[in-house]
């Protein structure tokens, strides 16, 4: 069992039960899926890019990633329908609380100026997006490797009905949000 699923069953659900006063433990809420895509406009003109962050997709998250096709044509873009355009990968079970716990402890310290992250970006229903302006944040990328530097979005879908009880549930698993919001 991963370090950060230990800490939620044994710490984090009784701290979620009191706070939100829940009578049974599956109303607790808990992380259902992460999802990581990296659009990458680029890969019009350049399909090789596409091969690159493909693989250091699979690096940072241990999983083969898919690839994503343009859903329709955008002449001003000279992109056409089922063009690939990017790649993602959906973690579950083991696989997103390794990724979590690496995310949270590893990757997100090694920002520069990093002053915690947006606490704004919840959809409504409890789920949370960040995006991230550098994949060599990561320590499996190698920086002498990389051709370019690419940007990611990382979404953390959990089942809390609201933000207030998904922000609760990310804070209690480590998320740094910054004190300005």
């Amino acid at each position: 069992m991963s370090r950060l699923k230990e800490k939620y069953k044994e710490t984090i659900v009784p701290q979620l039960m009191q706070k939100f006063n829940y009578k049974n433990i599956m109303q607790v809420p808990k992380i259902q899926k992460v999802v990581i895509n990296m659009g990458l406009g680029e890969a019009i003109q350049n399909v090789k890019i596409l091969d690159s962050a493909q693989k250091e997709l699979g690096e940072i998250t241990g999983q083969k990633p898919v690839i994503t096709k343009a859903r329709k044509s955008i002449a001003n873009f000279k992109l056409r329908q089922g063009m690939p355009i990017g790649c993602k990968v959906t973690l579950r079970q083991e696989h997103m609380y390794e990724f979590l716990d690496r995310l949270v402890n590893l990757a997100l310290p090694r920002i520069r100026d990093f002053k915690g992250v947006s606490g704004k970006a919840f959809d409504g229903r409890g789920n949370y997006a960040l995006g991230i302006r550098e994949q060599i944040i990561f320590p499996e990328i190698e920086y002498d490797k990389i051709d370019k530097i690419k940007g990611m979005n990382i979404i953390i879908n959990t089942s809390a009905k609201t933000d207030e009880e998904a922000k609760a549930l990310l804070e209690m698993i480590g998320m740094p949000f910054s004190k300005a919001n």
